[in-house]
């Protein structure tokens, strides 16, 4: 495949609403734990925690919540090819004298095992953060690659 003199660059984070409903909703669980046992001097439930117990388990749901929140896909395309980023958890590069292939899709995210960083027999290593769209690369090799677009008509326009 000939590179262009073109770019694009697309970042992605969890926006759905329902997943922050469920993590605000967690995150209300330590507020709650809070105000009643440090503040008001009431255990907290039926077997209440450690004032200790309760701060440890407070810091680790925020931090879950901040770790969700820093999770991004980033998709760069340019003359070099097409770079794919699942901050924090991967980075890959593909060259375009590596690539075979390339098509913009409408795939079903529950056949793809959801979002995040999965592998599935039909398209191999997936990208998906949020929708039912994106582009599948295949490899000279063979090796599959679908990463999740936003973006798919403006997609289609730059890879023709």
């Amino acid at each position: 495949m000939q590179a262009k003199t073109f770019s694009f660059t697309e970042t992605q984070r969890f926006t759905q609403w329902w997943i922050w409903l469920f993590l605000i909703g967690l995150g209300c669980i330590p507020l709650f734990g809070i105000y009643y046992q440090l503040i008001k001097g009431e255990p907290f439930g039926n077997n209440p925690m450690s004032d200790e117990g309760l701060v440890l388990f407070s810091v680790f749901i925020f931090g879950f919540i901040w770790f969700f929140y820093s999770i991004k896909l980033i998709t760069k395309i340019d003359a070099t090819g097409i770079a794919v980023s699942l901050t924090p958890f991967t980075k890959n590069h593909f060259n375009w004298d590596t690539i075979k292939t390339i098509e913009v899709i409408k795939y079903n995210p529950l056949f793809t095992g959801g979002f995040g960083l999965r592998y599935t027999f039909k398209y191999g290593t997936v990208y998906n953060i949020k929708g039912n769209k994106g582009f599948l690369i295949t490899l000279k090799t063979g090796k599959k690659y679908l990463i999740g677009t936003q973006k798919a008509e403006e997609l289609k326009k730059l890879l023709q």
